[in-house]
């Protein structure tokens, strides 16, 4: 199942910035539209797979993980 996320851009002067809309947090800055959409898509992998990471350690053993869609 592919998941889509949103991304909000914007031309600010000589830069592109950008945030995507689900995740707080996930935002970049770059020269062309391109690069910021790149930027965008490797750093909402990365916010992913932090806040995975970090759910699993601080639930420690014993826990299910359980699939909800919306």
């Amino acid at each position: 199942m592919k998941k889509e996320y949103t991304a909000i851009i914007k031309q600010e002067g000589n830069w592109w910035i950008g945030w995507i809309e689900e995740i707080p947090g996930v935002n970049c800055q770059e020269h062309t539209r391109e690069e910021l959409i790149k930027s965008l898509r490797v750093t909402l992998k990365e916010a992913l797979e932090f806040n995975r990471q970090e759910a699993i350690a601080v639930v420690g053993s014993g826990y299910i993980e359980e699939k909800i869609a919306i």
